[in-house]
């Protein structure tokens, strides 16, 4: 059996994260908006879903420019969401019901309203000048590795007042923060001792590669060894509070990754996890296909994370759904399949709609996703209104689709009184869920509901630290429509089974070291499977259907 009290101080190694907008989840006193308040009169929700760790988007001062990203003011709270006040109610409400709270932190950029940058470019001679990154002329390939092709065509702005241009790695009115510059990684330190100090328990650190890519800055302002400042954060982290995380953005092939958790031979050193986006478009892949194999092999070839580390797993974020570790030719596979009209589409690599509508209100494979997102190795981040099968609205601009109000009760605006068409919900998925049925109220209290589905695959995913622990081993199902892997620690083992075939299948797993007839038990149905006197498991599996079983021997 695995030592509790060692699950308890390495907490996030198997929480359920939930990400949310205070400004879009619950709104407290009828202005439209979602508040800090709102959400604290949802934590018992929270808790009930089986909720540990709650991650909140942006909630700082902004203009709004980029959804909240652009952000004037590290230390203080958006007026509209309430007080810094709200903020430490929030944290000792959700500590009492046995969640965490982790919070963006977005210090790639900020508003280019902030005041740093409005002395900045008052004047060379500004104190600030040397705090975001300036060029008299831009570099050649100014116009290359543009992420949002559809507003920018550079990373590099002219600024009449400054005379010269900044850069910015996203929206021109985000210019880039100079990490190369030590009084700028002081302050990124004073605002996470800052919100540390209210109560936090980490940090989900945005855009963590463009952070740490000064290459393009002037010589002599440049970080000597990227990583080394991340570990210094991380070591910060650790002495102002030891069980503190970074959950790293880091969208890049496995092998790049691996160096944002440090040292891959010890305990990391840096980003206490990794998200998973190679795991997470593999399996649109293979959802697209009906064919297991590009998520077995994107899990066979995922490396181990350091001692204490973990990656983090999702099948949808608060961001366009992206695709772009995915061939041309496969990218086109699953657009074909989930959002064949342009409009479905973002950026050319990614999709801006949610799970329901992609799968066509097919509850059967909704579910399949669900039962993948908390099996597969790795701490789940529920992205809000997952649970209740939202949809996105495609009338909303860009990624703004699929961040619309969370629905509470029956009607257009789930509980919310704004008529902003943006923050509207969107068309209502096919399927068992009728526009009355997906809201919180509906489903709160029917067994058969995508809400009880979810809640169930919480109970189970935290009753399993095999899981959340183990190793993991893909194994031969014998089809390839079916994902069979086991997860192996202290002599427990638990198996999960997946077939996203469109037809009843039966498949005979062998456990390697198992030569003993073993006891199985179900976890998620009373469907009997069976074993032989060698460790044989024959399995019959629905289409799409998904088996998890407690295998003791």
């Amino acid at each position: 059996m695995i030592n509790p009290a060692r699950t308890a101080d390495l907490w996030w190694k198997n929480a359920v994260i939930y990400c949310l907008d205070v400004e879009t989840f619950s709104d407290s006193n009828g202005d439209g908006h979602g508040d800090l308040r709102g959400l604290i009169d949802r934590i018992d929700y929270l808790a009930e879903l089986g909720v540990t760790c709650v991650w909140l988007m942006p909630f700082y001062p902004s203009p709004e420019r980029d959804d909240g990203y652009d952000i004037t003011d590290y230390f203080a709270v958006d007026p509209r969401l309430g007080s810094l006040g709200d903020v430490v109610e929030l944290v000792r409400t959700a500590r009492d019901r046995g969640i965490r709270v982790i919070a963006d932190l977005v210090v790639n950029h900020t508003s280019n309203q902030h005041a740093w940058f409005k002395d900045a470019r008052a004047s060379r001679d500004s104190p600030y000048r040397d705090w975001y990154v300036w060029r008299d002329e831009p570099p050649p390939d100014a116009d290359k590795g543009v992420v949002f092709p559809d507003k920018e065509k550079s990373l590099w702005t002219y600024d009449e007042q400054a005379g010269q241009y900044y850069q910015h790695c996203f929206y021109k009115t985000e210019p880039d923060l100079n990490v190369a510059n030590p009084a700028v990684r002081d302050e990124i330190a004073k605002v996470m001792g800052f919100w540390l100090e209210l109560g936090l328990s980490g940090f989900r650190v945005d855009a963590v590669p463009f952070l740490l890519d000064t290459k393009d800055n002037p010589e002599g302002s440049r970080l000597p060894d990227p990583h080394e400042y991340l570990a210094d954060l991380r070591a910060f982290l650790g002495r102002r509070r030891g069980d503190a995380i970074l959950l790293g953005e880091v969208n890049l092939p496995y092998d790049d990754t691996m160096a944002f958790f440090g040292h891959a031979d010890g305990v990391g050193d840096q980003l206490t996890m990794c998200f998973d986006f190679v795991g997470m478009q593999a399996m649109y892949l293979s959802l697209a296909r009906r064919d297991a194999t590009p998520l077995a092999k994107a899990l066979a070839d995922r490396p181990e994370p350091p001692r204490d580390g973990h990656w983090g797993t999702f099948v949808r974020n608060h961001d366009e759904l992206t695709l772009d570790k995915l061939t041309d030719a496969e990218r086109a596979e699953v657009f074909a399949a989930f959002g064949p009209d342009p409009d479905m589409q973002l950026y050319g690599r990614g999709l801006r709609r949610r799970i329901p509508t992609m799968l066509g209100g097919d509850q059967r494979r909704i579910r399949l996703v669900y039962s993948l997102l908390f099996a597969m190795p790795g701490t789940p981040v529920l992205f809000y209104g997952e649970e209740i099968g939202m949809a996105e609205d495609l009338r909303a601009e860009g990624r703004l689709a699929v961040r619309t109000p969370m629905q509470w009760e029956p009607g257009p605006n789930g509980g919310f009184s704004t008529a902003d068409p943006a923050k509207l919900p969107g068309p209502i998925p096919e399927g068992r869920y009728g526009p009355d049925q997906v809201n919180v109220a509906a489903q709160r209290y029917d067994p058969e509901s995508l809400l009880s589905w979810i809640r169930l695959l919480i109970r189970r995913y935290r009753e399993c630290p095999e899981l959340a622990w183990g190793e993991y081993t893909v194994l031969d199902a014998g089809d390839d429509a079916v994902l069979a892997y086991r997860c192996d620690i202290d002599g427990g083992t638990v198996l999960a089974v997946h077939n996203f075939g469109d037809t009843e299948t039966t498949v005979t797993l062998k456990l390697e070291g198992v030569d003993d007839p073993v006891s199985l038990t179900e976890l998620l149905s009373e469907t009997p499977a069976t074993a032989s006197d060698d460790g044989r498991i024959t399995l019959a599996l629905d289409p799409y259907g998904t088996r998890w079983l407690r295998v003791r021997h």
